[in-house]
């Protein structure tokens, strides 16, 4: 077993073996393929970080053409669903059911204040249950006041003197759709990677079957190669189908070639094949490392890689900790390569710290393989 050649009859013969066990075995492909695509179901569909349609209320306290024109403006806005109201006392109730998430006042004197040649203010009440969506509905209130403002100021009157039109690159519509489905792709190798090659050498001491490998004349990089070729092929696969289902199902772009990323998934299935099969070896419990690779794996990679959360928005302490998180380094890549092309000045460098992650792991791994087969 402890012997370094490679004998490519006695390979091919294990990866058969490996690919047999894996088509004998349902939970395989269950998580290979048939969980990627529940969770790119909900991150399609059900989690959105947009904001259109809010339900706000619109309480208009001016009966002039001014504050009509403006509450006009709010109901054709795409970002909210309004609800007019007279009275702040119809509509207190509402927000605090959470019927609305805001309160939008457009104040008694408005129509005089116009005439006057300024442009009163307005109020707007948020719920602050939830900041960021209490963020977004404050932005986009002051946009639309601030966009029908400058359409009224338009007529004769003197332009503001600085204009700013906004452009932005990459996803212009601001859909979050656009980048939450392809970070799910890391979710996705993720699992496949570590959780599913987590199971493979816990399973051959738990059946019994380590000794038997054991007495053969098989090497440790033929049992190694043996042990991950099956699920990185099985990954790159799950990737491909959930690449197409971005794109086809849920109209993601992609502007970049799709060997660029293929390299970038061949990459981070470094680092996760090699820390599932380190996490096998150490354990010979397949309960135990399917847990530690959840913690150590699916976690970090769902909530410190950047997928959900922006790295530059947390404490210090924590950002240094994602710089130990493989997935890391693929979010970037995948949002890239969908959204933005083959930029290899910010693709290479990422793909080149999996490959560092990814010799670490393994290297634990054949030490962990080892010592467990002496």
């Amino acid at each position: 077993m402890m012997q370094v050649r490679l004998n490519r009859r006695r390979l091919v013969a294990l990866i058969v073996k490996e690919f047999i066990q894996i088509a004998r075995d349902p939970s395989t492909f269950l998580i290979a393929f048939i969980l990627p695509l529940i969770l790119l179901v909900l991150f399609g569909y059900a989690v959105s970080l947009d904001t259109a349609s809010t339900r706000v209320a619109l309480v208009v306290q001016d009966s002039s053409t001014a504050a009509q024109g403006l509450a006009a403006a709010y109901a054709r806005s795409p970002y909210f669903d309004v609800t007019p109201a007279r009275s702040m006392e119809t509509v207190r109730a509402a927000i605090v059911r959470g019927d609305v998430r805001a309160i939008i006042v457009i104040p008694q004197d408005f129509g005089q204040g116009v005439k006057r040649g300024h442009m009163p203010p307005i109020q707007v009440i948020t719920d602050g249950s939830q900041p960021n969506t209490a963020n977004f509905i404050g932005a986009y209130a002051d946009g639309v006041r601030a966009n029908w403002a400058a359409a009224e100021t338009g007529g004769g009157r003197r332009a503001p003197p600085v204009d700013v039109n906004a452009r932005v690159w990459y996803n212009p519509g601001l859909r979050s759709r656009n980048f939450l489905v392809p970070g799910s792709i890391a979710i996705v190798m993720t699992m496949i990677g570590t959780l599913l090659t987590a199971l493979v050498v816990a399973r051959e001491w738990e059946r019994g079957t380590m000794e038997a490998m054991m007495a053969t004349p098989i090497s440790m990089i033929e049992f190694v190669i043996s042990k991950v070729f099956p699920y990185f092929l099985l990954g790159l696969g799950s990737m491909v189908v959930c690449t197409l289902m971005a794109v086809f199902a849920f109209q993601v772009p992609f502007r970049g070639n799709p060997l660029t990323l293929l390299a970038i998934s061949a990459a981070f299935l470094m680092p996760a094949l090699g820390l599932g099969l380190f996490i096998s070896a150490a354990t010979k419990n397949q309960f135990v490392a399917s847990q530690i690779a959840l913690l150590s794996a699916f976690l970090p990679t769902f909530l410190l890689s950047g997928f959900l959360y922006e790295i530059e928005s947390m404490p210090l302490p924590i950002r240094l900790i994602t710089y130990l998180i493989p997935a890391r380094y693929l979010i970037p890549p995948l949002q890239t390569v969908f959204m933005a092309g083959d930029i290899w000045g910010l693709i290479l460098p990422n793909i080149l710290a999996m490959l560092g992650f990814g010799a670490a792991f393994f290297f634990l791994a054949f030490r962990a393989t080892r010592r467990s087969l002496d």
